[in-house]
């Protein structure tokens, strides 16, 4: 994949638009929403396009056009998150905290593939629920999902990841700052458990404003850093399924089959991301534009979230399991333990 194929033809474009005004509108209301009543526009918009999952069926004048969004305006709002990163952006947090942060990813990805096995899930599943969880919640979820081989359950497990995360990282907006103050943090510290612990950004900014103005500021600064993740991650898991071949699995259990197809080496959208992150270091992206790109990065991922929880049938959803949920939780209190652990021993 290239650069390129985040543009679409014209032809694309006109059997796309019924199905991509549809996921658009869908997202539009689940903003308003959220606007009005506080849930996730995330999470609405998810619910919301499980209603219309007729919309996505076979022959549909939608179904084109649901497909390209739940795929390629996807993309695109993960390439222009890179647009919030640069080398000060790390700089300015200091190395010790980076170095937990990076750290929390690592393990939480890994601990993710070892407990998977404890509960019957595949290595899919492993790295699209432990990526979400260690990185950026939905938005992960989304891009690590563009790049693993697809199989037969795969829009089931990416609309279970997404919805997990984002109703624990509701969970956590309310909870965490209150274990903030039992575990005696000061507001830096506290900036910092919050934003390497908490899946979505915007939780992360709602629980970091609600302790104070420096912890507020200090959770998002450290929430980035985890977002700056994203790409090195991706690019990782590519090159790994890659190199050892692994294109399938055979069922629930997560036996390696044929039946997928390996991602590309590097991923456009990946692509995308480093040469914004690129840019923005060299301080090329003026602040006004930064914004406006963080704007459209969060409205892409809406939209296409919108498409694929249209795309996805909620039954087929409930067929997750228990154990699928027990791993996410498992992976959600690892990475809040490491890090409340990474503090204290940080002092």
């Amino acid at each position: 994949m290239t650069m390129m194929t985040l543009i679409p033809s014209r032809r694309v474009l006109n059997d796309a638009f019924p199905g991509l005004a549809v996921s658009v509108l869908v997202a539009v209301t689940a903003q308003f929403l959220s606007e009005h009543y506080g849930a996730p526009a995330m999470l609405l918009a998810l619910l919301l396009g499980l209603a219309l999952n007729f919309l996505a069926e076979p022959g549909s004048r939608t179904a084109p056009g649901i497909e390209f969004t739940a795929r390629s305006v996807l993309r695109l709002g993960v390439a222009l998150l890179g647009a919030r990163i640069s080398v000060e952006l790390l700089a300015e947090l200091g190395g010790p905290a980076i170095a937990l942060m990076v750290a929390g990813v690592v393990l939480t990805i890994l601990f993710a593939l070892a407990a998977s096995r404890l509960v019957g899930r595949g290595w899919r599943f492993a790295l699209l629920t432990g990526g979400s969880v260690a990185i950026c919640g939905a938005s992960a979820a989304m891009a690590i999902a563009a790049v693993l081989p697809r199989h037969r359950k795969s829009e089931r497990d990416l609309v279970f990841t997404v919805l997990s995360v984002t109703v624990l990282s509701t969970v956590a907006m309310v909870l965490y700052p209150m274990l903030a103050d039992a575990f005696g943090f000061t507001a830096r510290d506290s900036g910092v458990f919050l934003g390497g612990t908490i899946h979505d950004v915007a939780q992360v900014v709602g629980a970091g404003f609600s302790i104070s103005e420096e912890s507020g500021e200090t959770a998002t600064l450290v929430k980035l850093i985890r977002v700056s993740m994203l790409a090195p991650v991706v690019l990782c898991f590519s090159l790994a399924i890659r190199a050892r071949g692994l294109t399938g699995e055979a069922g629930e259990g997560g036996g390696e089959g044929g039946g997928g197809k390996a991602p590309p080496l590097l991923p456009g959208f990946v692509i995308g991301f480093l040469a914004l992150a690129g840019l923005n270091s060299f301080g090329l992206i003026p602040a006004p534009v930064a914004d406006l790109a963080a704007g459209l990065s969060r409205w892409a991922l809406l939209v296409s979230i919108a498409a694929v929880g249209i795309k996805t049938s909620l039954g087929k959803m409930l067929e997750v399991g228990g154990g699928a949920i027990a791993l996410i939780v498992a992976e959600t209190v690892f990475l809040g333990v490491f890090v409340v652990a990474g503090l204290h021993l940080l002092g």
